[in-house]
């Protein structure tokens, strides 16, 4: 059998050593995690053989995996995996992103505005920001779960302001794991259409640099999240105009998504502990 590249397993072990770390914390052991992966290795295996004109055979699966035909037969029986986001992410994304891209949500500087719980009608106002998405959810109920998770704070006026943070929640572990989910999972999918030539490379690009001192790395830190936000900000507005263009037609089957994230930690090479192994 074909040995795997090398540069390839040093890159999946590197990948898998934070989420094994979060796994782990969770207490999620490494049985759970076998069985989990069996399930991705055959749908990841009917999509590819699929793409490529063949029937995914039960057979055909089980040389492509290397799993046991009745592993596959166990897997495709069982029910699809639920894969609905928690209530607070489906809904408050797109309340997130009309607050911080329609004007009449926002300030004279282009930030998310404070905005009163009520106010005359046509006014901006947190209720109405809810009702223009939604006549279903009570905007109070949706305060609440916000306040929970940190997404808002109330000022001394009453006024609710949106945190600065809250394209992720800061409380909240089951809507952190899903953007957790989202975001890596399409970074991923980034890294892997542009490694295995499949049309046009999309963008992913990282700046990096080691031997900082802690105060080099807080500062760039601090210049990473204005970057990074206002970027954010910037591409959201022309995103939200896209897609109230975009609402209704028949064709409007695509997704985007834009990330950025900053990473800072000890200098391997300053006696800090590697992750380059093997």
């Amino acid at each position: 059998m074909k040995q795997p590249s090398v540069a390839l397993v040093r890159a999946v072990t590197r990948m898998l050593g934070p989420l094994v770390r979060l796994l782990i914390a969770r207490g999620i052991t490494f049985t759970y995690l076998s069985g989990l992966l069996k399930t991705v290795y055959v749908a990841e295996a009917q999509k590819s053989l699929a793409a490529a004109g063949e029937v995914p055979t039960v057979s055909r699966l089980s040389i492509v995996t290397g799993l046991q035909r009745k592993d596959i037969n166990r897997i495709q029986s069982e029910p699809p995996p639920e894969r609905s986001p928690p209530p607070a992410v489906s809904l408050g994304s797109r309340l997130i992103g009309i607050w911080t891209g329609e004007r009449k949500f926002r300030n004279a500087k282009g930030a998310p505005a404070p905005l009163p719980r009520t106010a005359r009608t046509g006014a901006a106002s947190f209720d109405a920001l809810v009702r223009s998405v939604s006549t279903d959810v009570s905007p109070r109920v949706i305060l609440d779960e916000w306040l929970r998770l940190g997404l808002v704070a109330i000022d001394k006026d009453e006024h609710i302001r949106l945190n600065a943070g809250a394209f992720v929640p800061q409380r909240g572990f089951d809507e952190k794991v899903y953007f957790l989910g989202r975001n890596v999972g399409d970074h991923i999918a980034t890294v892997v259409h542009n490694a295995l030539g499949e049309g046009a490379p999309h963008l992913e690009r990282a700046v990096y640099y080691d031997k900082l001192t802690a105060e080099s790395v807080q500062r760039l830190q601090a210049r990473a999240t204005e970057l990074g936000m206002k970027t954010l900000l910037t591409l959201n507005k022309e995103a939200l105009k896209c897609a109230d263009d975009d609402e209704g037609r028949k064709d409007a089957t695509y997704r985007m998504a834009l990330g950025v994230y900053y990473y800072q930690g000890a200098d391997e090479a300053s006696g800090g502990s590697s992750d380059e192994s093997p």
